[in-house]
């Protein structure tokens, strides 16, 4: 009980103090290393905002790759209109990350549960740097963290939450998988139906966002993107540019690797549903156990591997490690690692990056890696702990013949 008082007393006090240094970063008190972060804010958000508060979608702009609900978050710096609106988003960012820290919380103190989700929380943000303060992924992750800790006990609510998640950024939808109750289900999908008919009604280009996305190629950051870091000093006459709103490689074979990046995805979600239908024994953590693995095994295969992508591993971790049995410590562990690794190949040395030189490339093999290795095992602990290791043994022959009579009477 000391232990937890003195866990309970600390976690306020490195939340705020992390945070503060974080806010001092985006507000440009102090400079930290690498390319401005914030610019994704004041340029690409507020040219956004611009044209979503005359009720249209950014239907000309292909960087424009969110679903409709997206709009209210590029939207709500409008509620702070005393600030500027890059200063008004990094106080909402800062709210939302806020949110996230009372709901574990919150958790973290009933019974059976621990405080250790609230600390992994609590550090792995600010591992990532300020680039957590300029994305909008940190508000995405504050609804779905409240949606997994809505679990098993409020289906209706789990759904609602995650649906509504998933109209602001897709992967919010996968923390369904470990869903049992079918209720979940329907109201995830008559919400998502919702939002999406209201945004259809009033907005146009809501869909916009999908063509744009499928053409996204390969991101320098990803798995794929490897193939060409290592191609470049061996003669591969291809380029980096911005493209789609990322980093991207163009030039021979992208397209290749974009479409084994893509394959591979499509494998690591074929697993997963292998899992749900395998598994049988369903304990309390398993739903946040099967949602930090699904995020996991499309993080770690997709084409694109941007650094807030990061925030929603960390958040997805964070639940896990609320549940006193969760056996996600050691991929929680990694992800952390690789949180570390990632503010080092950006934005701190994203220049080395950009060029694939030694420690640019380095960086990347150990970050990818790290995620490759947290999937695995987080995958493999999963299917242990909820698929049967031996198959069900049939029934005797005469045991059989006394079952269907009895079942026929």
């Amino acid at each position: 009980m000391a232990a937890a008082r003195r866990s309970l007393a600390g976690l306020p006090a490195t939340w705020g103090l992390t945070r503060l240094l974080l806010l001092l970063f985006v507000f440009r008190v102090f400079v930290f290393p690498g390319p401005d972060v914030t610019t994704d804010v004041s340029v690409f958000y507020q040219g956004w905002y611009e044209t979503l508060r005359h009720g249209t979608f950014p239907q000309s702009d292909v960087t424009w790759q969110y679903p409709p609900a997206a709009a209210l978050a590029i939207l709500s710096p409008a509620l702070l209109g005393f600030l500027s609106y890059a200063k008004a988003f990094f106080v909402l960012a800062f709210l939302a990350d806020l949110a996230v820290l009372l709901l574990l919380l919150y958790a973290g103190l009933r019974p059976g549960k621990t405080l250790r989700g609230a600390w992994v929380w609590v550090v792995g943000v600010p591992l990532l740097g300020p680039t957590v303060y300029a994305r909008y992924d940190v508000m995405v992750t504050a609804v779905a963290v409240a949606g997994l800790l809505a679990g098993a006990r409020r289906p209706r609510l789990m759904g609602a939450l995650l649906a509504f998640g998933a109209m602001l950024k897709v992967w919010p939808a996968l923390l369904l998988v470990g869903a049992r109750r079918r209720v979940a289900w329907a109201w995830a999908a008559a919400t998502a139906l919702a939002i999406a008919a209201v945004f259809a009604l009033t907005m146009p280009g809501s869909l916009a966002f999908v063509t744009f996305q499928r053409n996204r190629g390969t991101e320098v950051e990803s798995l794929g993107s490897l193939v060409f870091h290592v191609a470049r000093h061996f003669g591969w006459n291809g380029q980096v540019l911005l493209n789609y709103g990322s980093v991207e490689f163009l030039g021979p074979y992208v397209t290749l690797v974009s479409s084994a990046a893509l394959f591979l995805t499509g494998i690591a979600f074929g697993w997963v549903l292998l899992w749900r239908l395998m598994a049988t024994r369903f304990l309390p953590n398993t739903l946040a156990d099967a949602a930090f693995v699904a995020v996991l095994m499309f993080t770690a295969t997709s084409r694109v591997i941007s650094p807030q992508y990061m925030v929603w591993l960390v958040g997805t971790a964070a639940v896990c490690l609320c549940f006193r049995g969760s056996r996600m410590r050691l991929p929680v562990w990694l992800v952390l690692a690789a949180a570390f690794v990632t503010v080092l190949e950006f934005p701190v040395w994203f220049q080395h990056v950009v060029t694939s030189d030694t420690l640019g490339v380095t960086l990347l093999f150990v970050r990818n890696g790290l995620l490759l290795a947290a999937a695995v095992l987080a995958a493999v602990e999963l299917w242990r702990s909820t698929v049967p290791r031996e198959p069900v043994p049939a029934l005797p022959a005469q045991a059989t013949r006394t079952h269907e009579a009895s079942t026929s009477s």
